[in-house]
């Protein structure tokens, strides 16, 4: 991966582009492994760790994405996860049965204890927690 700063003279920090390329490189890496492109949520979070040792419009520019895209993120980073306590459910539906549930027999599981979603959100939950089977 080649990422070029360009020289810019508002760096309060006079760091040299350099150390921010390697510096975001390897956070990026340890962050989401090595990848041929990666999302802009991936990246801001990458600036969000890096932030209180180089200037954010450095690596901004390092990570070439737009500044509004970086605050965006950057704000949605911090939410609470509001499926929180359904995953915790699953998880629960999930290891009872080891896995031999899909999504329609955790949906109805989930609503004898409570929990009332639509099937299709319990599905894209198992899905992003690895427990759903194939993709429809």
């Amino acid at each position: 991966m080649s990422i070029r700063l360009k020289e810019s003279s508002n760096r309060s920090s006079g760091e040299s582009c350099s150390s921010i390329v390697t510096a975001y490189e390897k956070c990026l890496i340890k962050l989401a492994g090595e990848q041929e492109q990666y999302s802009n949520k991936t990246k801001a979070r990458v600036i969000q760790e890096l932030k209180e040792q180089y200037d954010v419009m450095s690596l901004v520019e390092v990570a070439e994405i737009p500044r509004s895209t970086y605050y965006y993120w950057e704000q949605r980073l911090d939410r609470p996860d509001k499926y929180a306590d359904v995953k915790a459910q699953i998880l629960l539906v999930a290891h009872t049965y080891e896995g031999r549930y899909a999504y329609r027999r955790v949906t109805e599981h989930l609503k004898m204890m409570g929990f009332q979603h639509d099937p299709k959100t319990i599905l894209r939950l198992m899905r992003e927690m690895g427990l759903a089977g194939k993709p429809d």
